[in-house]
């Protein structure tokens, strides 16, 4: 085998390296350093698996190509378990958060396995009862943000709590203003919400999920909603359905970048006007399932692809019953939708069940496990959902 000693290669013009073509392995005892930079000076027209090390956030990072971007590697895995009933595998972990319940509000945090099936387990508590709260988290961290404390209280409370760590959620900071009816969605670094209700208002805020802190104005949606549903890729946010300050039910579908704090965008439509859903997604596909329509309760799923622009259509499934309030999580392959409330026959009645559905697949959505109770208006959010 031959073998070529180089002590140091450069391109004298600093746009990439020189390539060397049909080397199957590289060794050394020591090292080598790779091209490095800022987040700023990272190049938009380099090859997909392209690697450079960032000196702003101290990691090596990789190109996805155009559409993705620069991801950085990661360190941690999404692969958690160890319980009972829905965590007696590893997989990715998701966790339910308060909730409006019968019979009464609860604080309590659950968790389940989402590559496994059964029942959740209780993980911690939040610092309070609350519900119609919203939820985003990285792979390390599950991050509440805000929520109604009865009987006539809105907080602007933020709270998080650690996947690997059963326990009680701890002070994150605080929201710039009060809000409940919100909805959020994150990539590994930075969480975005909506404002939601009361008032309904367009404005858009951000966290760093790493760190503690308040949170900071982003930009604006394309109009105030409440009661609307999110999903994410890395790069990509979409924000959809609701309803508006009068209670119009809404079909507009937006989209943010989530790195660049700028307004939202028009993306498409959903199918049917509707709100009271929960959205989730892997990293190219998005999903909204159940909620409301002005004609009454609804069982129908919607999927869109992220990265394209467009309406969204039919799944090819529904949930296994027409509820709203649901709240979601995923890992790259599922879907795990909790709780819900109906008005069948003819007063709400609150529900127990989780369900799921194959992301990549359509079909209708079948029976999970239980929750600990009966409960809606919950927020939920996993260590390995699309925008990770």
């Amino acid at each position: 085998m031959s073998q070529i000693n180089i002590r140091n290669l450069s391109n004298e013009n600093d746009d990439g390296s020189p390539e060397i073509v049909g080397v199957s392995t590289f060794s050394a005892t020591s090292f080598f350093v790779p091209p490095k930079g800022t987040t700023a000076e990272r190049p938009s027209d380099c090859e997909p698996g392209s690697i450079r090390f960032n000196t702003d956030t101290a990691n090596l990072e990789y190109f996805r190509g155009k559409t993705l971007g620069w991801s950085q590697f990661e360190l941690v895995t999404p692969d958690l378990g160890g319980g009972t009933g829905s965590n007696t595998g590893l997989g990715t972990r998701m966790l339910i958060a308060g909730g409006f319940g019968s019979p009464s509000d609860t604080d309590v945090i659950q968790f389940t396995t989402i590559s496994t099936l059964g029942n959740s387990q209780d993980f911690g508590d939040l610092n309070e009862d609350l519900y119609s709260l919203a939820a985003c988290s990285s792979r390390t961290r599950f991050v509440a943000l805000g929520g109604y404390h009865a009987p006539s209280s809105i907080r602007n409370t933020i709270q998080f709590n650690t996947f690997a760590s059963l326990g009680n959620a701890q002070d994150f900071g605080d929201m710039l203003d009060t809000h409940y009816a919100l909805a959020a969605l994150s990539s590994e670094t930075r969480g975005v919400f909506t404002f939601g209700s009361t008032p309904v208002a367009n404005t858009l805020e951000y966290i760093t999920i790493a760190s503690t802190g308040n949170s900071v104005d982003f930009a604006d949606s394309t109009e105030g909603r409440k009661n609307l549903a999110s999903c994410a890729s890395s790069t990509r946010g979409l924000f959809a359905g609701g309803r508006d300050g009068s209670n119009n039910y809404e079909a507009n579908i937006d989209q943010i970048t989530i790195s660049t704090q700028a307004n939202a965008v028009d993306f498409g439509d959903l199918a049917t006007a509707r709100a009271f859903m929960s959205g989730f997604s892997n990293s190219t596909r998005g999903l909204f399932a159940s909620g409301k329509t002005p004609s009454g309760f609804t069982n129908i799923i919607e999927q869109v692809t992220i990265a394209t622009q467009g309406n969204a259509t039919d799944f090819g499934g529904d949930t296994t019953n027409a509820f709203n309030y649901t709240s979601a999580g995923s890992s790259s392959t599922r879907g795990v939708i909790a709780g819900g409330v109906n008005d069948t026959p003819s007063s709400d009645t609150y529900y127990n069940v989780i369900q799921k559905v194959e992301i990549l697949s359509s079909g209708n959505a079948v029976d999970f496990g239980d929750l600990l109770a009966t409960i809606n208006a919950s927020a939920a959010a996993s260590n390995g959902h699309g925008g990770l």
